[in-house]
């Protein structure tokens, strides 16, 4: 091609390409005129009606009508808060701040007595960075991991604490900004960059977060960090060390895992993950081996069970955890909802991943199992009235049904309220905030497996003497499940519970009395709780100005009765002259044996292990 006629087509090229790329703004721009503002909410009501009240319909205690994560600003008037919550709550915004880690053992003081048969590592991961230069994150949930040790050795205890070193971490660092975009923040462009460089990066595909705030979890004897990304992080339980990346999708065909996975006696590891392809997502059963002879010391050996569609492909649930008892899994699908086209155009549209999430209470919650043994899930359809549950607290088998004990909230608006910017309001501003989460109430629901085309339609097909809750079969086919609360009247004044734990090892998918939890009078949790789930009755520990972590319990030796041994939780305090401490209850009486002082700054945390020595 002659170089005249050359030049003229280059020309012609750029002009049509510059045409294109105006074309594709323009269109854009006119885009973002269809994506819904901001906006704030009418004044909630009490629990029962506050649906409603943000929807402009009469009360019927559940909302009909899809609500989008953004509606969830609470700006209620003085006048409107309920008489029976809390006024005045106490500013808990030194504990959502960031902290400098603690990498060197430092001794804790002792008060009281910490049982010397203790020695092992209390192990507790949480959000403890919340900036990068002049980058802030938006979400509780988007703070760089921060990991905890509490090593206890015949009555001595001392502290230490790492940052995990992730690609994020590591990333923002070296940056100082935010460039690795988290649930609640979209990371900006580099502003460095041209302004249409900047530009063609909106089209950028998304890359997932490997910033494993959630939990420590175990795979084939191995010690990990979690939250529920394709990525964990093999780390050191004894000097916190980040060892290892780990990639879910290099052993099985997943998208990520749940940070709560359950155990086996023999080391087998059960979790559940999500895979999206060309036919739309999967709920999938994951099972992880044991360590043995002839597999690698990571995740070789993992294998799908099986594979459950969401009732809306494009939209499956959002679930944190999932039941176990000796023979089934039990997943629970409920309408908080991920919309996978807006997480996936997310970046394009200047959203965080959180926009995409929404609570869609026109849809019931639906109960699955399946058979651990043999990957089948079995073909019965329990369902509920909709709900949303984050944490199980134990599941078991008896006269052939499935008995589910779970921590329910009836509205899906709390992972959106949980805001840094919430979370350090103060005065009126907090009180308002608090009026407008959710609260989480311990319940129980029967599931009967023994059902087919013969079963009676409306009658109560729970044969258990022993528990309230009901399951009827209609006309449909469906099994109707009616929850018993596993709380005695009057628990609404301590804020509901939530973290729940029991002692796993002893009593998991096997029938059980107690468990135990954080009551959240707070928008952390404020006191800690005991309930006997046979009587109804519960036990609290609590002091002022005091905000305990999620306890942990850790069984004496040899022990017989269930709730022989101890809890372990961290408090800490936003007061100045308040030190954090590791806190030691006897689990039987509940009564205080001691705490650990501990002179460092420390901010409120997730989930926790005990590691025994």
């Amino acid at each position: 091609m002659p170089s005249a006629r050359r030049n003229m087509f280059a020309k012609i090229l750029l002009s049509a390409t510059s045409l294109l790329l105006a074309h594709l703004l323009h269109f854009l721009c006119s885009l973002m005129q269809f994506i819904p503002e901001r906006k704030s909410v009418p004044e909630p009501l009490a629990m029962g009606n506050q649906a409603a009240a943000w929807n402009k319909e009469p009360s019927t205690g559940t909302s009909r009508h899809s609500q989008g994560f953004k509606n969830y600003l609470p700006s209620p008037s003085k006048e409107q808060i309920p008489c029976h919550r809390p006024r005045g709550l106490q500013c808990i915004s030194p504990l959502v701040q960031s902290v400098e880690e603690t990498p060197e053992p430092i001794p804790a003081k002792i008060k009281g007595h910490i049982p010397k048969w203790i020695n092992g590592n209390l192990l507790r991961n949480g959000p403890g960075k919340f900036e990068f230069g002049n980058d802030k994150f938006n979400h509780w949930f988007d703070g760089m991991a921060l990991l905890h040790q509490f090593q206890l050795a015949h009555g001595t205890v001392t502290y230490r604490s790492r940052f995990l070193q992730s690609s994020s971490y590591l990333r923002n660092s070296q940056h100082s900004r935010i460039v690795a975009s988290e649930f609640g923040t979209l990371a900006m462009p580099d502003p460095c960059k041209s302004l249409f460089g900047r530009f063609l990066s909106r089209f950028e595909p998304p890359q997932p977060s490997d910033n494993c705030n959630v939990n420590y979890v175990l795979y084939k004897g191995d010690y990990y960090v979690s939250s529920e990304n394709i990525c964990m992080h093999k780390v050191d339980p004894e000097t916190l060390e980040t060892k290892e990346k780990v990639d879910w999708s290099k052993f099985i065909a997943v998208n990520g895992a749940t940070a709560h996975p359950h155990y086996e006696s023999d080391g087998t590891t059960y979790n559940m993950g999500n895979s999206y392809g060309k036919h739309g997502s999967s709920y999938n059963i994951i099972r992880v081996p044991p360590q043995e002879s002839g597999h690698g010391d990571t995740l070789e050996g993992a294998k799908v069970l099986c594979s459950i569609p969401p009732r809306d492909r494009a939209k499956p649930s959002y679930y944190h955890s999932f039941g176990m008892t000796e023979n089934y899994i039990i997943f629970i699908e409920q309408p908080l909802k991920l919309n996978l086209l807006q997480i996936i155009t997310s970046k394009l549209r200047g959203k965080a991943i959180y926009d995409g999430i929404s609570w869609e209470p026109q849809h019931n919650t639906y109960f699955h199992v399946v058979n651990k043994h043999t990957g089948e899930v079995l073909p019965g359809s329990w369902c509920s009235q909709p709900f949303i549950t984050f944490h199980q607290i134990n599941a078991f088998e008896e006269r052939g049904c499935v008995v589910l004990d779970l921590c329910c909230q009836d509205q899906g608006s709390s992972l959106a309220l949980y805001t840094l910017q919430n979370l350090r309001r103060s005065g009126e501003g907090l009180d308002q905030v608090y009026a407008s989460v959710p609260r989480s109430f311990p319940r129980r629901f029967v599931l009967p497996l023994d059902v087919d085309s013969d079963t009676p339609v409306g009658k109560n097909l729970n044969p258990l003497p022993y528990t309230q809750a009901k399951a009827v079969k209609g006309a449909d086919g469906k099994i109707w499940c009616t929850h018993e609360n596993l709380h005695p009247e009057g628990f609404e004044q301590v804020g509901g519970l939530e973290f729940p734990q029991i002692n796993y090892a002893g009593y998991n998918g096997r029938r059980y009395r107690f468990f135990y939890g954080c009551g959240f009078g707070h928008l952390l949790g404020d006191s800690l709780i005991k309930v006997d789930v046979d009587t109804k009755n519960f036990k609290m520990w609590q002091e002022e100005g005091c905000y305990p972590s999620e306890p942990v319990f850790v069984p004496v030796p040899n022990a017989t009765a269930e709730d022989s041994g101890v809890i372990l939780s961290v408090v800490v305090s936003p007061a100045e002259n308040q030190s954090a401490f590791l806190l030691v209850l006897d689990a039987e009486t509940f009564q205080e044996l001691g705490r650990a002082e501990v002179g460092v700054p420390m901010p409120y945390g997730f989930h926790g292990i005990f590691s025994a020595h």
